[in-house]
């Protein structure tokens, strides 16, 4: 392979940085198979994602909803354009459909990765200043104010892509030697490395961060109120405190499972970079399609608000049974000021 890590790791995810012909038949149309598949399932979980979440009132006019959202679109275009044409490149071992969508796979496929991370920052970014510093929560996160973050994120990912699509620095297209269409250099340039910096390990980094800050700040937080409070005050908004902390700890398991499904390909990247065991990279590889799959899996297997959404939309008969779970209070700040967030 003989790529950097930076080249070789998520920046030729497109084609797992294999070469087709090193593979056996079986392999290429093993790795097609997951690819239609996931792309199946991954249309169908987020886009009933995104329905549940418009619809269910109690998560829409949370500020979180609408980067959730946002991260699920994403995953759903990866899963409606980047994974067939993933699967006709492994079943035909060649990519057969044209220049106009060589350009357009690679433009898709790092501008959605762009998106999700992004959109996973401002989600920590939303929970950290939601526990550290509520008293402007509500101020910060309105209505116009996330929409405005929400094109910031959208214009922001594929802009970076414009330098290579316009052909100022590198280009986007066919890269012979693995039929992938990727970022290739032009003039003995490419905007690869700095687009993984930048649109990667940044991200990741602030993420990191974020969540640590977020950890020390409740630990302290817990030991402040222990300490002080009596047990009125620990009892009043508790059930609004425990459904912020599930929803943050949901957030804090989206980002892991992303990197878990993106560390494989780097580690085999780095590795085996020259490809001695070419069925490591597509096993990786596919690994690394599952990141725009497994979401909806995780928000129903593991919080009960998504769960309740998802069942808004799948079973509507059931769903408006009444329940006798505790309502939700007003006092805290986790909601948007506005009434909704669409």
């Amino acid at each position: 392979m003989g790529d950097s890590v930076t080249n070789g790791t998520i920046f030729d995810l497109d084609s797992g940085g294999e070469s087709l012909k090193h593979f056996p038949r079986p392999v290429t149309i093993a790795a097609a198979v997951c690819a239609i598949i996931f792309s199946i399932v991954g249309v169908a979980g987020n886009l009933v994602t995104v329905v549940a979440l418009l619809k269910y009132t109690r998560l829409r006019r949370h500020a979180t909803t609408a980067f959730v959202i946002s991260l699920s679109i994403s995953d759903l275009i990866f899963s409606a354009v980047n994974l067939p044409l993933t699967a006709s490149r492994y079943l035909n071992e060649a990519w057969v459909l044209g220049e106009t969508l060589c350009k357009i796979f690679p433009l898709f496929f790092y501008g959605n990765v762009a998106v999700s991370l992004l959109s996973m920052v401002a989600i920590t970014i939303n929970r950290y200043i939601l526990i550290s510093r509520s008293e402007i929560y509500a101020q910060l996160y309105t209505t116009q104010r996330i929409i405005l973050m929400l094109i910031a994120i959208w214009t922001l990912s594929f802009s970076l892509l414009l330098p290579p699509l316009l052909g100022f620095w590198g280009t986007l297209g066919l890269e012979p030697s693995t039929f992938s269409c990727t970022i290739l250099k032009k003039n003995g340039a490419s905007p690869k490395k700095f687009l993984f910096v930048l649109g990667f390990v940044v991200p990741c980094v602030v993420i990191s961060v974020s969540y640590l800050c977020i950890y020390w700040r409740v630990r302290r937080s817990r030991k402040n109120l222990e300490a002080h409070a009596g047990a009125s005050r620990r009892k009043s908004g508790g059930f609004q405190r425990r459904e912020d902390s599930r929803v943050t700890r949901l957030m804090l398991t989206i980002f892991l499972c992303f990197l878990l499904c993106f560390m494989p390909l780097m580690l085999v990247n780095v590795i085996d970079d020259k490809m001695k065991i070419p069925i490591l990279h597509v096993i990786a590889s596919v690994l690394a399609w599952a990141s725009s799959v497994i979401n909806p899996f995780i928000y129903a297997g593991t919080n009960k608000l998504y769960r309740e959404a998802y069942k808004q939309v799948l079973c509507p008969v059931s769903s408006k049974l009444p329940t006798t779970g505790p309502k939700p209070t007003h006092s805290h700040s986790s909601k948007v000021s506005s009434p909704q967030v669409t």
